[in-house]
C-alpha cells in the first residue's frame, strides 16, 4: 500500500479537517506526548488508519459476523491502538481514549469537575440549578394587599385614602373578598370599628365597589358564619346588624334577605343571621334611626343631630303617648351622658303645653324608675332649665311658677333627688353651697390620699356613698387626676383603675366627662405647677376611652363645651390620636407601667383558669384569694358571668358556692353580682343553642341568689327578656 503523502493526498475532506484541528491542539497543548510535533501527530494518525483497514480486511476474510471465525469478532471492526509499551489500549467511540490518551479531538474539558480548593476557582463556573418558585395567583396578591388598607383605615378613619388605595389595586371582580374581610375584622373589634366599617362600605358603594360585589361579599360572610363563630361568639347578632345597617344605608336591597335564605340551610347560623336581621332589626318601629345609632354613630354623628333626634322623639311621644316606645327610643340613642338634654327639652315642652305636662311627668318618672336616666342626669337637666328660666319667661310668662311645681312633684314622687339645689325667682341659693362644696373637697382629698396608700377601690366607693353629694362627682374626678398628675406612675395607674371602678359602680359617664372638662379648662393653671400636665392629661383621656369609661363620642361632647382658644383643646386632640392609633389598647394599658391594670383579655383568661381550677376540686378560700389578687374589682361581673355559665355547662352548682363566699367576704359587691347576672340574662338566647335548659337553670340561680341576699331583689328576668 502506497504511503500517504505528507499533505494527506488520499485523505477525505473530513479527515483533513480533523488533522488540521489535531495539529492546532498539539501545538497549543502541553499534554502532547510528542512535545507538539506535527509530523509525529501525522504519523500516529496514519498508523491508526492503517490498523483500521487491516481490521476491516480481517473481518471480511472471516466470513461475516460469526463468532467462530479465527480472529473474527462479532459485530464489526474494533478500533484498537497499541501504546509504545506494546500494551493494547481500547479506544472509545469517536476517538476518545482511556488512560494516557488525549480524549476526543474536539474535547475542551467542558465537563471537567471543578475543584473548589483551586485558587482560581470561580463559583460562576458552577452549573446552574433551576429552582421551582411558587407562583401566586392574582387573588392571593389582592388579599394580601387589602389587609394593610383596612388596618390603616381603622387607625386614621380616612375614607378617601382607603377608596384611593383600593382603586389602585384594581381587581374589581375580587372586591367581594374585601367586603368580607372588612366586616369580619370589624366584628372582632369595638363598636367604633364596626361603625367605621359600615361608613366605609356606604362610601365605596357604586364608585369603587359595585352593588353586585357588595351582595356577593355579604353572601360569603353568611356562608362563613359557622367558622367565624369560633373566634367571635356574638357573630350571629353582630352580622345581622351589619346586614340590617347595609339595608338601611341602601347598599343592600331588602330582597337580598329573601334570596339569601334560599341558598342557606335552615340549620345553619347564616340562616339565623338573616332571620334576626329581618325580624328583630328591620321590622322594629323607627328601625332606621335605631340601627344607625346602635354602634354610637361615632364617626359621623354630631351633637346637633342628637339634639334634633331627641326633639323628634319627644314630639312623637306627645302625639301618641306611648311611654314604653319613648323610653326605648331614648335607650337606643346610646348617649347616656347626654340624657340631661332629654330632661331639659321634656320639661320645656311640659311648661309650654299644659296638656303635655302630665305625659312629660309620666315619661320622666318611668325613665328614672327604669334607671334609664340617672339621678345626676336628671338633676343636671333640671339645673339647665333653672339657669334658662329668664329666657323662657319671654315665651312662657308662668315658667318660674310651673317649674317650681314640677320640682316639688318630682321630689315628692322620688324621681328627683331631694339634694337638688332649688333656685328661687331672685336666683338666691337656699343652702350654703360654698360651705358644702368646701367640705366635700376636703373629704374627697382625704379619700384619695387614703386610696393611694391602701389601693382599696371598694373602700373608696363605700366612702363616697356615705359622703353623699352625687352632684359633686365631677369634682372628685378632677381632684383624683390632679393629685395623680403630681405623683409617680403607680398613682397614675391607680387613678385610671379607680375611674374604671367608679364608672361601673357609682359615677355616670356624664360625671366623668364633666370632670375632664373641668380639668381641660384649668389645664394652663395646672401646667404652672406640673410641667408635663398636658401630655399626662391626654394619656388619662385616651386611657379612659380604652377602658370604656368614656366613649369616643364623649370626646366630641367635651370638645363642644371647651372655650375656642382653650389650651385643653390641644390635649383633647392628642388624646384622640392616642386612642385611635394602631394597637392603642395594648400601649395605653401599659402607659404607666401597668402597675395595677391588665388588658381585659388577660383578665378574662385568668378568671377562666381560676374558675376551672376551683371547679376541678380546688379550695374556695384559695379561689377567693385569686379573685382578690386580680385587683380588678370593677371587672368582677365577669367572674359572676363565667361562674354562672360554667355552672350551666358542668351541671353542678359548685361555682355558685364560690360566688356566695365572695359576696360574704365583700370581694364581689351586690352591684357587680347584678351586673354579672344581667350579662348572662342578655345572652341566654345564644346559650340556649348549646345548653337547651339554660333559661330554666338561670331562673333557679336567680331565685337562689335572691334568697341568699347576694342579688338585688329588683332584678327581673321576665321583664328584661
Amino acid at each position: 500500500m502506497a504511503s500517504p503523502k505528507k499533505d494527506g493526498g488520499f485523505l477525505t475532506q473530513d479527515q483533513r479537517e480533523k488533522l488540521r484541528i489535531a495539529e492546532t491542539l498539539s501545538l497549543a497543548s502541553p499534554r502532547s506526548p510528542t512535545g507538539g510535533s506535527a509530523s509525529a501527530l501525522l504519523q500516529q494518525y496514519e498508523q491508526q488508519m492503517l490498523e483500521q483497514k487491516r481490521a476491516v480486511a480481517a473481518a471480511a476474510a472471516g466470513g461475516g459476523t460469526g463468532r467462530g471465525g479465527g480472529g473474527g469478532g462479532g459485530g464489526g471492526p474494533r478500533h484498537v491502538r497499541r501504546a509504545h509499551s506494546g500494551k493494547t489500549i481500547k479506544v472509545k467511540k469517536d476517538g476518545a481514549g482511556g488512560k494516557g490518551t488525549w480524549g476526543k479531538l474536539i474535547d475542551t474539558d467542558a465537563d471537567a469537575c471543578l475543584d473548589r480548593n483551586d485558587p482560581n476557582y470561580d463559583s460562576g463556573e458552577e452549573p446552574y440549578e433551576l429552582v421551582e418558585a411558587p407562583v401566586s395567583t392574582p387573588l392571593e396578591d389582592y388579599k394580601k394587599s387589602f389587609i394593610p388598607i383596612i388596618e390603616e383605615y381603622f387607625s386614621n378613619g380616612d375614607v378617601k385614602l382607603a377608596a384611593s388605595d383600593l382603586k389602585e389595586l384594581g381587581y374589581d371582580d375580587f372586591h367581594r373578598y374585601f367586603v368580607k374581610k372588612l366586616v369580619s375584622m370589624a366584628m372582632d373589634r369595638h363598636d367604633k370599628e364596626k361603625e367605621m366599617a359600615s361608613v366605609l362600605l356606604s362610601s365605596l358603594y357604586g364608585n369603587v365597589i359595585s352593588s353586585a360585589q357588595i351582595r356577593l361579599g355579604f353572601l360569603l360572610l353568611l356562608e362563613a358564619v359557622d367558622d367565624l363563630a369560633v373566634d367571635i361568639p356574638a357573630v350571629v347578632d353582630v352580622l345581622a346588624l351589619f346586614i340590617a345597617r347595609a339595608v338601611v344605608d341602601d347598599i343592600l336591597p331588602p330582597a337580598f334577605l329573601s334570596k339569601a335564605k334560599v341558598s342557606l340551610s335552615e340549620s345553619s347560623k347564616g340562616f339565623q343571621v338573616v332571620q334576626i336581621a329581618e325580624k328583630s332589626y328591620l321590622s322594629a318601629p323607627h328601625h332606621a334611626e335605631l340601627i344607625e345609632q346602635r354602634w354610637g354613630g361615632s364617626t359621623h354623628i354630631t351633637v346637633e343631630e342628637v339634639k334634633k333626634r331627641i326633639a323628634d322623639l319627644l314630639k312623637e311621644y306627645i302625639k301618641n303617648g306611648d311611654t314604653a316606645e319613648a323610653c326605648r327610643c331614648i335607650r337606643e340613642l346610646a348617649v347616656p351622658f347626654f340624657h340631661h338634654e332629654v330632661v331639659k327639652r321634656a320639661l320645656t315642652l311640659g311648661m309650654e303645653s299644659p296638656t303635655a305636662e302630665a305625659l312629660i311627668v309620666k315619661l320622666l318618672k318611668e325613665a328614672s324608675e327604669e334607671c334609664l336616666i340617672s339621678s345626676s342626669q336628671m338633676m343636671k337637666g333640671f339645673s339647665r332649665v333653672s339657669e334658662s328660666l329668664d329666657d323662657l319667661i319671654l315665651d312662657i310668662p308662668s315658667a318660674k311658677s310651673e317649674f317650681q311645681l314640677l320640682v316639688s312633684k318630682a321630689i315628692s314622687e322620688g324621681w328627683l333627688d331631694s339634694s337638688y339645689v332649688r333656685s328661687g325667682a331672685n336666683g338666691s341659693v337656699e343652702d350654703d353651697e360654698h360651705e358644702k362644696l368646701a367640705r366635700y373637697k376636703r373629704e374627697a382629698v382625704s379619700i384619695i390620699h387614703e386610696y393611694f396608700l391602701s389601693d382599696d377601690t371598694t373602700e373608696v366607693i363605700r366612702s363616697l356613698k356615705e359622703l353623699g353629694y352625687p352632684e359633686y362627682n365631677p369634682i372628685f374626678v378632677k381632684k383624683l387626676i390632679t393629685i395623680a398628675l403630681d405623683r409617680k406612675n403607680r398613682e397614675k395607674e391607680m387613678a385610671s383603675v379607680l375611674l374604671s371602678s367608679l364608672s361601673m359602680e357609682l359615677f355616670s359617664t356624664e360625671d366623668i366627662a364633666q370632670g375632664f372638662i373641668m380639668l381641660l379648662e384649668s389645664a394652663e393653671d395646672t401646667a404652672l405647677d406640673i410641667l408635663d400636665a398636658s401630655d399626662e392629661l391626654g394619656l388619662f383621656l385616651a386611657r379612659a376611652v380604652i377602658d370604656d369609661v368614656l366613649a369616643p363620642l364623649n370626646l366630641d361632647e367635651i370638645s363642644s363645651k371647651l372655650p375656642p382658644d382653650c389650651s385643653g383643646a390641644e390635649t383633647l386632640n392628642m388624646a384622640r390620636s392616642l386612642a385611635s392609633a394602631r394597637h392603642a389598647g395594648e400601649r395605653l394599658l401599659r402607659c404607666w407601667g401597668g402597675g395595677t391594670g391588665w388588658a381585659v383579655e388577660d383578665a378574662k383568661d385568668k378568671i377562666t383558669k381560676l374558675l376551672e381550677e376551683y371547679e376541678s376540686g380546688g379550695d374556695v378560700g384559695e379561689a377567693c384569694n385569686c379573685i382578690r389578687e386580680l385587683g380588678m374589682s370593677f371587672f368582677n361581673h365577669e367572674v359572676v358571668k363565667k361562674a354562672l355559665v360554667m355552672a350551666m355547662e358542668k351541671k353542678n352548682e359548685r361555682t355558685l358556692t364560690l360566688l356566695q363566699e365572695c359576696f360574704g367576704e365583700g370581694i364581689i359587691t351586690i352591684n357587680q353580682m347584678t351586673k354579672g347576672f344581667s350579662r348572662v340574662r342578655d345572652g341566654l338566647d345564644d346559650l340556649a343553642l348549646d345548653i337547651p335548659d339554660a333559661k330554666e337553670k338561670f331562673l333557679s340561680y336567680v331565685e337562689h341568689a335572691k334568697k341568699s341576699g347576694w342579688l338585688l331583689p329588683s332584678f327581673g328576668f321576665a321583664s328584661a327578656a
